[in-house]
């Protein structure tokens, strides 16, 4: 599961919220469920609409793929040929054969970029809409300048039912965490490939080391040493009188019917896993799936490797857009079927585009100036392109979106105020968005 970008760091998971280590240091499960119950009472918005974040890490070449250039010279408009789509004047890459039957679906906004091509920064910027400030250090792990989306949205929003309010899989970004919001809010990690035969879900299970008898007696230890919330002493502290109902609710979380069902990709039937590709993208799209229509509010896909530096066009056709088309058509459909995609908001992006002209390794570089996202439910309007990139996509020609905007179009399409503060743990405001970010209001119909 550890993957290297041209920058040479591994992309590790390092967030492990452990049900079995409610007793140990760092962030266990039942101090998790007990610092979210803290926001439980703030307002929450008063739509309920989900977010799935498909994060192509490394950065997809959207020149090659839904923002082609057909008429470019050929060292920048490639191998590939546009084709047709299920909307008049659409057209995507061939290579895209199931997303191109599916564009009444979702959007583009084809004039996007920022100004950092690197990829730690990138990441971050676009995973949180802020630029991060001088001193970042991309091989800083967790490397949050300022929480994620989902983490945002999990302060606000809250958990719907037992599953986390916040999930990421198959593996943790460096900046998909929670910053000065605190463990309260910090992803859960699934940690593991939905794709692998031998999938399961680590904190979901006691571990393989721990007998069910001895996970019960630590139920029965917490009982004894919690005997003494009963005593006036903690009855004068509520977090102490609290605390069991938290161990409690960690236990309960471990051995929930409900929850175990929603991560159980089993369940699903031969023909639908088929559907979405078995791959790993594929399956992640899958779960994520499964995730929201169990109550999970945001899922992050942080799939990997999209840096196409050498043989771009070979690994694009023969690898990486196959399990795209695959996956994201059959999400989007599924999600339309079954009446929840004007209710789950979905975003496809990396964290930059690639160089315009094709390099002499037959790849393209990182490039920041100027990229496409694909927006899809939350109330989109299905079969719109918003903007355009110049002849060559090298920046945009029309009004120009970056990071600050696409954060404040995700809390618009999920009824959060783009304009909310939150506070620092020194008690300084915060904005979720920073002061320059625009809704993108041609998505919206």
């Amino acid at each position: 599961m550890q993957q290297r970008t041209c920058d040479g760091l591994q992309r590790r998971d390092f967030i492990r919220v452990g049900a079995a280590s409610a007793m140990g240091v760092g962030v266990s499960l039942p101090n998790l469920l007990q610092l979210q119950a803290l926001a439980a009472e703030r307002k929450r918005p008063t739509t309920d609409v989900n977010f799935i974040f498909l994060f192509l890490q490394g950065g997809l070449s959207t020149i090659d793929t839904w923002d082609m250039k057909p008429e470019a010279p050929a060292e920048f408009r490639g191998e590939f040929h546009p084709i047709a789509t299920a909307t008049p004047g659409i057209q995507l890459c061939e290579h895209l054969p199931h997303l191109a039957k599916e564009t009444n679906r979702f959007a583009l906004v084809r004039s996007f970029g920022h100004r950092n091509s690197g990829h730690g920064p990138a990441d971050h910027y676009m995973l949180t809409g802020y630029h991060p400030a001088a001193g970042f250090n991309a091989s800083v792990v967790p490397n949050n300048q300022r929480p994620a989306h989902g983490s945002l949205i999990s302060r606000q929003m809250g958990p719907r039912g037992p599953v986390p309010p916040y999930v990421v899989l198959p593996r943790m970004h460096n900046s998909g965490s929670s910053s000065y919001l605190g463990a309260a809010h910090a992803p859960f990690v699934v940690e593991a490939d939905p794709n692998s035969p031998t999938f399961a879900v680590p904190d979901l299970a006691p571990p393989m080391h721990i007998s069910a008898d001895r996970l019960e007696d630590r139920r029965s230890l917490f009982k004894i040493v919690n005997r003494y919330a009963n005593t006036a002493e903690a009855r004068a502290n509520s977090k102490a009188q609290s605390l069991d109902s938290f161990q409690q609710r960690a236990f309960s979380l471990m051995t929930s019917q409900a929850t175990k069902e929603a991560f159980d990709i089993e369940r699903e039937t031969p023909k639908i896993r088929d559907a979405y590709g078995r791959t790993s993208l594929g399956q992640s799209c899958l779960m994520a799936r499964r995730l929201v229509e169990a109550g999970v509010r945001c899922v992050l896909i942080n799939h990997s490797n999209w840096d196409t530096h050498y043989n771009n066009f070979e690994v694009l056709k023969n690898d990486l857009l196959p399990h795209l088309d695959y996956g994201l058509s059959t999400l989007l459909r599924d999600l339309d079927e079954r009446g929840m995609l004007e209710t789950t908001f979905v975003v496809v992006t990396g964290e930059f585009g690639r160089t315009p002209r094709v390099n002499k390794d037959a790849g393209r570089d990182h490039w920041g100036p100027s990229t496409a996202i694909a927006v899809a439910g939350g109330g989109v309007r299905g079969g719109t392109v918003v903007g355009a990139s110049n002849e060559r996509a090298e920046k945009p020609a029309t009004t120009p979106y970056g990071p600050e905007d696409l954060s404040a179009t995700v809390f618009h399409a999920l009824d959060i105020d783009p304009k909310t503060e939150f506070h620092t743990a020194e008690g300084r405001p915060v904005p979720i968005v920073p002061g320059n970010g625009r809704v993108i209001e041609e998505l919206f119909a």
